[in-house]
């Protein structure tokens, strides 16, 4: 029984998988406990050597900088939007006026903030693209490259919980359509594939947990409110740290 288990421990290890998350052994020994060490993410997230062309700009065209960038201007604008908006429904929708008629730079602040995610959609795409056409997915980057995909997911994630915060019919409307495509995701949705055969009803399934009841409402605008503000940031600054670790650990991921 225990050389079995030792053949399945090597099997795995050895798959190209394991590898490209873990790059080092188990540490068995002194090398491998320093470069296990020197590898992880939170013991030392910024590494000891940087390759030279790691360093390089060139047909990067700073995509993935210039998406950071605008995180960076969104987390800012937000913050001070958030001293000016409430999340009641009865407010809500005149905060936004206030912001943009009555108080100091309020408008520029909030069309900074609005015209910024609308840019950081743009730009991860184009970042995510161009990782695409110059196989920088391919080994040893395949975890970072999943790393992006699920950064491009919080993107859009982003997006759309803030779109409801302005409380206007556009918001409400684009939400409600959302929310119902939600709902007919497979497994966990009320309408999708398989929903019905895993007990979901349209008081306990994906939908009903996003809106926090079974209409767009308080209840839907305040975990919009914590989501966007405080879940997706903090996974996404969370992810953005993997990333960027990921990227000096393994290179430049132009063309060389």
């Amino acid at each position: 029984m225990v050389d079995f288990f030792e053949n399945l421990k090597n099997k795995i290890v050895e798959t190209q998988v394991w590898k490209s998350i873990f790059r080092h052994g188990f540490p068995d020994t002194d090398t491998n406990r320093a470069l296990v060490m020197f590898s992880n993410v939170l013991l030392h997230l910024h590494p000891v050597k940087v390759r030279k062309s790691a360093l390089r700009i060139r047909y990067t065209w700073c995509l993935g900088g210039l998406t950071f960038f605008m995180f960076i201007l969104l987390t800012i604008t937000g913050v001070f939007l958030m001293f000016y908006y409430v999340p009641d429904t009865r407010s809500a929708y005149q905060n936004i006026k206030d912001l943009q008629y009555a108080l100091y730079f309020g408008n520029l602040m909030r069309n900074l903030h609005r015209w910024g995610a609308h840019a950081m959609v743009f730009l991860v795409w184009l970042h995510m693209t161009r990782v695409f056409l110059t196989g920088s997915y391919k080994p040893p980057r395949e975890f970072n490259w999943i790393v992006g995909v699920l950064l491009l997911v919080l993107t859009l994630l982003l997006s759309w919980t803030g779109y409801l915060l302005p409380w206007d019919q556009l918001a409400l409307w684009a939400v409600t359509v959302g929310s119902k495509m939600a709902e007919a995701s497979p497994l966990i949705g009320y309408s999708g594939p398989f929903g019905k055969e895993m007990g979901m009803r349209v008081d306990n399934d994906i939908r009903f947990m996003l809106l926090g009841g079974t209409v767009v409402g308080q209840s839907t605008l305040l975990r919009f409110y914590v989501l966007h503000c405080v879940g997706l940031p903090l996974l996404a600054t969370l992810f953005l740290a993997v990333h960027f670790w990921r990227i000096r650990k393994d290179g430049f991921s132009g063309p060389l």
